[in-house]
C-alpha cells in the first residue's frame, strides 16, 4: 500500500533532575554541595532513508517520545545525556507543524537529518548555587521538559520524470513498456489512485527514473478528484511528459485536455507552468490520430512556441525510445536537483532546513483575572515553576526572589492583589504574601 500522507506525536526526552547532596568524608566535616546536574534529554531527530518509500510505517506506530535525561548524581557525577531517538522517513517527506501549519522541514537528501523536538535541558544539582553568601545551597532544578508537537507528514515523489495527464491516456502502460514497473492497467478512469515509480533504463547506459502519477481532471487544483493528493507529487519531478490520447475515442478533444491540464498544474503551484514539458502524443497507432495530431501541433505551437511533441503508441512502442533519448538528453542539460531545490526555496528560508521558533524575553509576562484569581502569563515563568523544586525551601525563596525582581510582584499589588489572593501560575496555585521577609513572595497552596 502506498501512504502519502502521515500525522504523528512526537516529544523530546525531558531533562534529568538535579542532585541535592553534600561532601561526605571522613576528616571533612563540612565537606559542602557535590549535587551533580542531570542529562539532558534526547532530541526526536527524522533521517532520510532512501530505501523508504512510502509513510506506511506510521500507520501503525504514531507516537515517538525520546528517552529522559539520567538524574544528576552524588560526588558532583553528572547524569548522562539520552540518546537521540532516530525516526527515518523516506526522501522527499515534507514536515509540517500540525498546529500552526508551519513548514518544518523538507527533506529530500539520503541522510539528511533534522530535529523536530528538541529534548529539554538537565536540571542544575546544588554544586551549581554555591555562592559566598550561600556556602552549602539545598537547591537543585528539575529537568526542563522536552518540546513535543503533532506534525503532519506530506511525501511528495521524488523522481526524474512525471508522466501527467487526464484518466485513461496511457500513462500507466507507458511506464510498464519503459520499465520494470507493473502498474495496474484497465479501460476505466482512476485506474492509477498512487504514484508508481520505474527506473527507465536507455540502451546508451543512461538512466533516470519516471513516476506514473494519477490521472487529473478539471477543477484538480481545487481537490476536485483528490487533486491536492496527486498534483503534490509533480512538483518534485524535473521534467513533465504530458501524455495526451491523440485518438479522441472518450470524445474529447486532445487540444482542450492539454489546456486543462496545463491550467490546473499552474493554478496549483505558478512554478510548474516554466518546468521542461514534452508532449507524449499517445495512441497515434489508431485512426483520426494522424490528423488529430496535426491540429493539435499547430494549436499548441501557437499557444506554447518551441513546446516539443513526440508521436508515440504505448502499445506497439512506436516512437518510444526517441522519447526516452530526449528525455535523457533534457535532463543532462539541467541543473543538478540540489540546486534546483536551493533556488525554489523562499526567501526567508534562506536554506535552512528547520527553524527554531524565538524564545520569548525573560522578562515577557501578562497578568488577567479569573474571576478572583489573579493569572500570571509566561511561558519562561512557567518553564522556571517546572524546574523548580518546590519540595525544598530554599528553592521556594529562590522562586519569589525571581519573580520580584523581573516585576511580577509589583504589577500584581497594581492590579489589586492583596494577603491571601490567589495567583495561579500553569497548573499551579499560590497564596500571595504581602508582608514577612524580602526574600518571600508566594505561599505553595
Amino acid at each position: 500500500m502506498f501512504v502519502d500522507k502521515a500525522k504523528i506525536y512526537v516529544k523530546g526526552g525531558d531533562g534529568g533532575d538535579g542532585l541535592v547532596a553534600f561532601r561526605r568524608e571522613l576528616y571533612v566535616p563540612e565537606g559542602g554541595p557535590a549535587g551533580g546536574d542531570g542529562g539532558k534529554g534526547g532530541d526526536v531527530v527524522f533521517r532520510v532513508d532512501e530505501g523508504l518509500r512510502t509513510l506506511m510505517d506510521f500507520r501503525y506506530q504514531r507516537h515517538f517520545k525520546a528517552p529522559r535525561g539520567v538524574k544528576g548524581k552524588n560526588k558532583t557525577q553528572h547524569g548522562a545525556n539520552a540518546e537521540d531517538l532516530i525516526v527515518r522517513v523516506p526522501p522527499g517527506t515534507v514536515v509540517y507543524d500540525d498546529d500552526t501549519g508551519e513548514m518544518l522541514a523538507d527533506l529530500t537528501a539520503n541522510g539528511q537529518e533534522v530535529v523536530i523536538a528538541k529534548g529539554g535541558r538537565g536540571g542544575r544539582g546544588n554544586t551549581r548555587f554555591k555562592s559566598p553568601a550561600n556556602t552549602a545551597p539545598a537547591i537543585a532544578e528539575n529537568g526542563e521538559e522536552g518540546q513535543e508537537r503533532w506534525v503532519t507528514l506530506e511525501l511528495k515523489v521524488m523522481a526524474d520524470v512525471g508522466l501527467v495527464g487526464f484518466p485513461s491516456v496511457g500513462k500507466s502502460t507507458l511506464l510498464s513498456v519503459v520499465s520494470a514497473a507493473q502498474p495496474k492497467i484497465g479501460a476505466y478512469h482512476f485506474t492509477t489512485l498512487t504514484p508508481n515509480l520505474g527506473v527507465v533504463q536507455v540502451s546508451d547506459e543512461r538512466s533516470f527514473v519516471m513516476a506514473d502519477l494519477p490521472g487529473l481532471i478539471e477543477g484538480a487544483h481545487t481537490g476536485i478528484g483528490l487533486g491536492h493528493e496527486f498534483l503534490r507529487h509533480v512538483e518534485r519531478t524535473r521534467i513533465i511528459v504530458h501524455v495526451v490520447d491523440m485518438s479522441g475515442m472518450e470524445g474529447r478533444d486532445p487540444y482542450d485536455d492539454w489546456v486543462k491540464i496545463n491550467d490546473e498544474l499552474k493554478l496549483y503551484n505558478a512554478k510548474l507552468a516554466e518546468r521542461p514539458q514534452i508532449v507524449a502524443a499517445n495512441k497515434m497507432d489508431m485512426p483520426e490520430s494522424e490528423e488529430q495530431l496535426a491540429v493539435f501541433r499547430q494549436k499548441a505551437e501557437a499557444d506554447r512556441p518551441g513546446i516539443e511533441i513526440m508521436p508515440i503508441s504505448s502499445l506497439t512502442r512506436q516512437g518510444v525510445p526517441e522519447l526516452l533519448y530526449r528525455v535523457a538528453d533534457l535532463l543532462e542539460s539541467l541543473p543538478d536537483p540540489s540546486e534546483l531545490q536551493a533556488e525554489e526555496r523562499t526567501d526567508d528560508e534562506e536554506g535552512v532546513v528547520y527553524r527554531m521558533e524565538e524564545r520569548p524575553s525573560d522578562h515577557e509576562f501578562r497578568i488577567t483575572r479569573d474571576n478572583e484569581v489573579f493569572v500570571v502569563e509566561s511561558e519562561s515563568i512557567e518553564k522556571l515553576l517546572k524546574r523548580t523544586q518546590f519540595a525544598s525551601y530554599e528553592a521556594v525563596m529562590r522562586f519569589g526572589r525571581i519573580l520580584r525582581n523581573i516585576g511580577v510582584d509589583a504589577e500584581l499589588r497594581k492590579r489589586g492583589a492583596r494577603d491571601g489572593a490567589t495567583i495561579r501560575i500553569g497548573d499551579f496555585e499560590f497564596e500571595f504574601f504581602e508582608g514577612g521577609s524580602d526574600d518571600y513572595l508566594f505561599e505553595d497552596r
